[in-house]
């Protein structure tokens, strides 16, 4: 959301320019910030969406390893190297979509079995730290060990976590240190700017992995970067983010509860980005629930596919609304579950999968 700093700090910039022949100091000053707060950065370099950043990692850790096979836990973009390990790989080649292997969160036992498979041939291991599910107690850290072990790099996508969870990331809230990490989103405060960091010694490849864009030095999104996280650190951002998600769990828990919602809904994630989950029941899909949710949902004025990402612009007031909403919807939801009649309230088709996320 808009923040009038962050914008003001955009507007002075417009008037010394947009994109330039040469670094700007700008460029070194945010790096220069992401470095102090960010325990996995000695060195940035910038992009300008999330796939930038994470295609940018494995490319590096490619380079540092000489070595080709990923394993990915999570999404982390449109990229081939990635979505071609996803049913969305139209036009993705066999041999790159072959490089590519999928485990699930939490289970180091599945990685263990990845490593085995192909000893020696893995460059990378990346993941979301945390997305609906916190890691199990030595999950992070047995995933690096393993890694290493195997003479794998660790990169942790924190495109949504960084600068969200903490002031350094899901990495400074779980103590734990990767090799690389990737950022965006919140990292301009939603101004096109993303960045992978990390060590110094992998970070060098860059020297030699091409890794430019056009506008990979434009001002705009820097001065915004700047702007934002100088206020993150003087304005406590991250307690205020902790204090409305705290809100939105106690009371969306206590309304699935009140309206004896517990058998399809459900609530998970960290408090600064938490999901309203859904579960087939009664011989209704999670997909027709949740068609009928976002249908309700957006009639009063929320757009949101389950997702609650709060910000430092939202108020207590918009908690109330959104809870209100809930306290709304959920009977309904209720209704048309124990009926079996979703069909019957929806006006349109129910959603259908795309691919799975996570």
């Amino acid at each position: 959301m808009p923040d009038p700093d962050v914008n003001a700090a955009v507007a002075e910039q417009l008037q010394d320019g947009i994109t330039f022949p040469l670094a700007h100091p700008l460029e070194a000053e945010v790096a220069r910030l992401i470095i102090e707060m960010v325990p996995s950065a000695d060195m940035v370099r910038f992009g300008k969406n999330g796939s930038d950043a994470t295609a940018g990692a494995i490319r590096a850790a490619r380079a540092f390893t000489g070595r080709d096979r990923v394993a990915v836990c999570g999404y982390h973009g449109w990229q081939d190297w990635y979505i071609g390990s996803t049913a969305r790989n139209k036009g993705v080649p066999k041999a790159t979509r072959d490089l590519t292997h999928a485990f699930p969160f939490n289970d180091l036992a599945a990685l263990d079995a990845l490593f085995s498979a192909h000893p020696g041939e893995f460059a990378a291991v990346i993941l979301e730290p945390m997305n609906t599910t916190f890691p199990a107690d030595g999950f992070l850290q047995g995933l690096i060990d393993r890694a290493h072990a195997h003479g794998a790099l660790v990169v942790f996508d924190e495109t949504i976590t960084g600068f969200r969870y903490s002031e350094g990331g899901a990495q400074e809230l779980f103590d734990v240190t990767p090799d690389l990490s990737c950022f965006g989103k919140g990292l301009a405060n939603g101004f096109p700017l993303s960045a992978v960091v990390g060590r110094a010694d992998v970070m060098r490849e860059f020297e030699d992995v091409f890794f430019s864009f056009t506008m990979g030095g434009e001002a705009m999104s820097l001065a915004a970067a700047k702007a934002a996280l100088t206020k993150l650190r003087t304005d406590n951002v991250i307690a205020r983010l902790h204090q409305l998600g705290e809100r939105v769990e106690a009371g969306t828990k206590a309304l699935i509860a009140k309206h004896g919602c517990a058998d399809f809904l459900g609530f998970a994630g960290h408090p600064t980005w938490s999901f309203l989950t859904m579960s087939d029941c009664n011989g209704v899909s999670s997909f027709e629930i949740k068609t009928l949710w976002m249908q309700e949902i957006l009639e009063r004025g929320f757009i949101s596919v389950g997702t609650h990402n709060v910000s430092f612009a939202h108020s207590d007031d918009e908690i109330d609304r959104l809870l209100a909403a809930y306290d709304d919807i959920f009977p309904l939801l209720k209704t048309a579950v124990e009926e079996r009649a979703i069909r019957q309230y929806l006006r349109c088709e129910p959603l259908v999968p795309l691919f799975k996320l996570r």
